[in-house]
C-alpha cells in the first residue's frame, strides 16, 4: 500500500531519520501534528476533487474509445482478421492436398502387373537343346 506515493520501506525509513533527528519525545509531538494534517487533506473537498480528476485523466482514453464507436470497430477488426485467418488456412490446406496429390504421381512408382514367363535358365536351355537337336538333324 502507498500513501502519496511513499511506499512502506520508504515510510519506515523516514520515521527512523525523523527518531535519529527529533528523539523519542519530539517525536511523539510530530507524529500528532502530521496525523492531523493528514486528516485534514484526506477529508478536504479538494483532495476529493484531486482524487476524481485523477481517475478521469486514468480513464479518459478508453471513454474516448467508448464515444468514438472504437470498440466496436476493434471487435468488428478481431472478426475480419479471424474469418480472413479460416479462410486462409482452409485455402494452404486445399492447395497442399492439391499439391501432395499431384507430386504423389511424380514420387509413386508405377505398379505394373508382370506376367509370369519362363524363367531365363530354362529358355536358355531350351535353345542350346534345339541348336543341338538341329545340328544332329544336319549331321
Amino acid at each position: 500500500m502507498e500513501i502519496l506515493g511513499i511506499g512502506p520501506l520508504e515510510l519506515i525509513f523516514i520515521i527512523l531519520i525523523a527518531l535519529i533527528v527529533l528523539g523519542p519525545t519530539d517525536m511523539v509531538k510530530a507524529g500528532r501534528t502530521v496525523g492531523r494534517f493528514m486528516r485534514k487533506i484526506v477529508t478536504s473537498p479538494g483532495w476529493r476533487t484531486f482524487q476524481q480528476a485523477s481517475r478521469e485523466i486514468r480513464y479518459f482514453p478508453n471513454k474516448l474509445m467508448r464515444e468514438a464507436g472504437l470498440d466496436e470497430l476493434e471487435h468488428d477488426l478481431q472478426e475480419f482478421e479471424n474469418k480472413s485467418r479460416q479462410s486462409l488456412t482452409k485455402g494452404l490446406n486445399s492447395d497442399l492436398e492439391s499439391w501432395q496429390n499431384e507430386i504423389s504421381s511424380w514420387t509413386t512408382p508405377p505398379q505394373t502387373i508382370e506376367t509370369p514367363s519362363a524363367p531365363p535358365d530354362s529358355n536358355h536351355r531350351q535353345e542350346s537343346a534345339e541348336e543341338s537337336s538341329e545340328e544332329v538333324e544336319q549331321s
